[in-house]
C-alpha cells in the first residue's frame, strides 16, 4: 500500500471526495487487491495556519486538531503534523479512486514518510505514512455502535489487509467516555499475517470511537498505524490521544 500526495485535489474535490469524507456515505464492496490509500488536499503541505481562537491542548506540550464541520478537537504529541481542516485522507478498494472504502477529514499525521516504495516500477517513491488519527460525519449510521465497529474494520482492511477479510480480528464494541464526558462506542480492529507484497506493506490497527455532537449528529474519531514495526505507536498512547477527544462548543456531546 501507498500513500499518495496527490497534486490534482481540485479534480478529486470536484468530484466530491470531501463531501464523502464530511457526510459519510455508505463504504465499497469487497476488493480483489491491495488499495492505495490516498492523502487529498486543495492546499499546499506544510503546517496550517492557526487562529488565536482555537481550542487549547488539554495535555501540556501536544498539539490541538480541530474539524470545523464536525465539531471535533484532539491532542497529539508534538511529533504529529496536523494537516489542514480541508485535509481529507481515505482508503479506496483496489486501487480504484471510484470505490472509497472509509476517509476522515482534517487528519494529524505521524511519521508522514515514515517509509517510501516504488512498487509499481514507474520510477517514483511514494511514501507511506507511519498512523494518522482524524474525524469524520457519520450520517449513514443507524447508531454509534455500528459506526465504530465499521470505521475500525475498513481502515484495517483497506490499509492494510486488502484483500483478505480474514487477517482481520475486531475487538468488542464497548461504551467509552472521554475526559470532556463524551459518551459513545469505542471498537478495535487488527489485522495479522496480512500480505506483504509491497516495501512498506505492515500489518495495521485502527481504534475507532463513534458519538453525537452537540446536534445530534453522528460522528467519530478514529486512528490507525502500523503494527508490529519497531516504531508502531503503542496502544496507551492511542487510548491518551482518544481520551482528548472533545466538541469544539464545549458541550459533551451522548
Amino acid at each position: 500500500m501507498v500513500v499518495a500526495l496527490v497534486a490534482v485535489a481540485a479534480v478529486l474535490m470536484t468530484a466530491g471526495v470531501t463531501g464523502w469524507l464530511v457526510l459519510g456515505r455508505d463504504s465499497g464492496e469487497d476488493g480483489t487487491r491491495k488499495d492505495e490509500a490516498t492523502d487529498v488536499s486543495p492546499s499546499p503541505s506544510g503546517p496550517p495556519a492557526r487562529s488565536s481562537g482555537e481550542p487549547k491542548p488539554v495535555v501540556a506540550g501536544w498539539k490541538t486538531v480541530v474539524n470545523p464541520k464536525t465539531g471535533i478537537a484532539f491532542d497529539v504529541p508534538p511529533e504529529w503534523d496536523r494537516k489542514a481542516a480541508t485535509w481529507a485522507s481515505y482508503a479506496v478498494e483496489g486501487g480504484d479512486e471510484e470505490k472509497i472504502l472509509v476517509g476522515f477529514a482534517a487528519p494529524a499525521v505521524l511519521k508522514e514518510k515514515w517509509c517510501a516504495s516504488d512498487d509499481n516500477k514507474d520510477g517514483v517513491d511514494e511514501d507511506t505514512a507511519l498512523a494518522s488519527a482524524g474525524s469524520r460525519s457519520e450520517n449513514s449510521a443507524k447508531d454509534v455502535a455500528e459506526a465504530a465497529r465499521k470505521n475500525a474494520e475498513l481502515w484495517v482492511y483497506g490499509r492494510y489487509a486488502q484483500p483478505d477479510r480474514t487477517k482481520i480480528s475486531n475487538g468488542p464494541v464497548e461504551s467509552y467516555t472521554t475526559a470532556s464526558g463524551i459518551k459513545g462506542s469505542l471498537a478495535t480492529s487488527e489485522s495479522s499475517g496480512a500480505d506483504r507484497s509491497g516495501k512498506c506493506d505492515t500489518d495495521g490497527k485502527a481504534t475507532a470511537f463513534a458519538f453525537k455532537n452537540s446536534k445530534g449528529d453522528f460522528v467519530s474519531w478514529t486512528f490507525h498505524g502500523a503494527k508490529g514495526v519497531d516504531d508502531e505507536v503503542p496502544d496507551a498512547t492511542v487510548r491518551e490521544i482518544l481520551g482528548t477527544v472533545r466538541l469544539t462548543d464545549g458541550t459533551t456531546g451522548s
